[in-house]
């Protein structure tokens, strides 16, 4: 179901995911690390400008942050260069409320910080 964010971006939410969807976290090293999405690719907020051309151009792209803010500014910017992007509503915090499967680094269960 999409759903539109507190921006006016385009919005899904974590339970109706495409198939093929690439999700990217845009969260600082230290929130991926404390816990994250399995498969998604890992670009910080402040460097998807200069690293755009490392996000898949041949299906949605589905941007996460902690709870929806970051996330969609830079579903915005992506929109702007002609990608196909939505927020992920409620972002990691909605992802781990829900039990989604989460991976991380180090000791202990995998959390959003």
């Amino acid at each position: 179901m999409s759903t539109q964010s507190r921006d006016a971006v385009p919005a899904v939410t974590q339970d109706a995911l495409p198939d093929n969807a690439a999700l990217l976290d845009v969260r600082e090293n230290n929130e991926w690390a404390a816990g994250r999405a399995p498969h998604a690719l890992h670009i910080p907020m402040d460097e998807v400008g200069i690293r755009q051309a490392e996000i898949p151009r041949d299906r949605q792209i589905v941007v996460v942050c902690r709870s929806g803010g970051r996330s969609s500014r830079i579903v915005e910017f992506l929109l702007s260069r002609g990608f196909d992007a939505v927020n992920l509503a409620g972002g990691m915090q909605a992802w781990h409320a829900a039990g989604r499967p989460m991976t991380h680094d180090g000791p202990g269960c995998p959390t959003v910080i």
